[in-house]
C-alpha cells in the first residue's frame, strides 16, 4: 500500500498532467478559432470547433461512435494479445538459440521497417474483408517489435545479476523467472508500449481500407467518401485521446512503476 506521502504525489502528479492537458487543448482551440475566422481554407476544407462539436454529437446520438470505439478497442486487445505471446515465445526460443536469434532478429528488424499498410493489399487477398484480415494486419505490424524487444531486453541483462542468482542457488526456470524477467523487465515494458503504438495505426490504417461497415477507420473513410471534414476530425480527436489515455494513464504509469521498483527514477 503507498504511504500518505507517495498518495499526495501521485495527486500532485495527476492534476499537473489533467492541467497541462486541459491548458494546451484550450490554447489549441483558440488558435483553431482564429484560423478558422481568418477564412484561410474554406469551410469544407476546415470547419470550426463548433461544427466538429455537432459532428461528434452527431455521432454519438446515432450510436455509431460508441459502437465504434468498443469494436476498435476489441480488435485491438486481441491483435495486442495474440503479438505479445507469439513474438514473447518466439524472442525467449531467439535467446535460446543464439545464431537463429542473430539470424531471426535482422529478419524482424527488416519486417518491422514494413509501413502498415502495405500489409492490407496481402491480407484482402489472403483473408478477405473481415474481421480476421484487420487482425492479420495488427499482428504483422506489431509481432516483430515484440520479437526484438525481448530479445533485446534478455541478451541486454548485465551478467552479473545472472552470477548472482546462480550464487544464490538459482538456476533454470527459476533464474529465469526470478532474475531474468524482472531484470528485462524495464526494457520489456518499452518494447510493449512500442507494440502497441505499432499496434494502434496499423489498426486505424487497416479499418480504413478493410471494409467491415464498424470501427474508426471505418468512420474516417466515410467520411472521406462524403467530404465530411467535420466528421473526419471528430474521429481523429476520439483516436488521439484514446492513444493518450492510454500511453499516459497505463503505459507510462506502468514503466514508471516498474522504474521506481529497480530504482531507475530520480529521488
Amino acid at each position: 500500500m503507498d504511504s500518505p506521502i507517495n498518495l499526495k504525489k501521485n495527486i500532485n502528479f495527476n492534476l499537473k498532467d489533467i492541467f497541462s492537458i486541459i491548458s494546451f487543448l484550450i490554447v489549441f482551440l483558440i488558435i483553431w478559432q482564429i484560423v478558422f475566422s481568418l477564412h484561410i481554407w474554406p469551410v469544407v476544407s476546415l470547419p470550426s470547433p463548433a461544427m466538429v462539436a455537432q459532428s461528434f454529437v452527431d455521432l454519438v446520438q446515432e450510436n455509431i461512435l460508441i459502437e465504434s470505439i468498443v469494436v476498435t478497442l476489441w480488435r485491438l486487445f486481441v491483435g495486442f494479445v495474440i503479438s505479445v505471446v507469439i513474438g514473447g515465445c518466439v524472442g525467449l526460443v531467439m535467446v535460446r538459440f543464439n545464431q537463429f536469434g542473430k539470424t531471426m532478429s535482422s529478419f524482424a528488424l527488416g519486417l518491422q521497417s514494413f509501413p502498415s499498410i502495405a500489409w492490407v493489399p496481402f491480407a484482402i487477398l489472403l483473408i478477405g474483408f473481415n474481421d480476421l484480415g484487420i487482425l492479420f494486419v495488427i499482428v504483422m505490424n506489431s509481432v516483430f517489435s515484440v520479437m526484438n524487444s525481448t530479445y533485446g531486453a534478455i541478451r541486454n541483462i548485465p551478467p552479473i545479476y545472472v552470477r548472482a542468482g546462480r550464487n544464490m542457488g538459482a538456476s533454470g526456470f527459476l533464474l529465469f523467472r526470478s532474475v531474468m524477467i524482472p531484470a528485462s523487465a524495464p526494457s520489456l515494458i518499452m518494447g510493449l508500449r512500442q507494440t502497441w503504438s505499432f499496434a494502434w495505426h496499423a489498426l486505424i490504417g487497416a479499418e480504413m481500407l478493410i471494409t467491415t461497415g464498424i470501427g474508426l477507420g471505418y468512420i474516417l473513410s466515410v467520411g472521406r467518401e462524403f467530404s465530411n471534414m467535420s466528421q473526419i476530425i471528430a474521429t481523429m480527436i476520439v483516436i488521439f485521446a484514446i492513444g493518450l489515455i492510454f500511453d499516459r494513464f497505463i503505459f507510462s504509469r506502468l514503466e514508471e512503476k516498474v522504474r521506481e521498483r529497480w530504482g531507475l527514477t530520480s529521488s
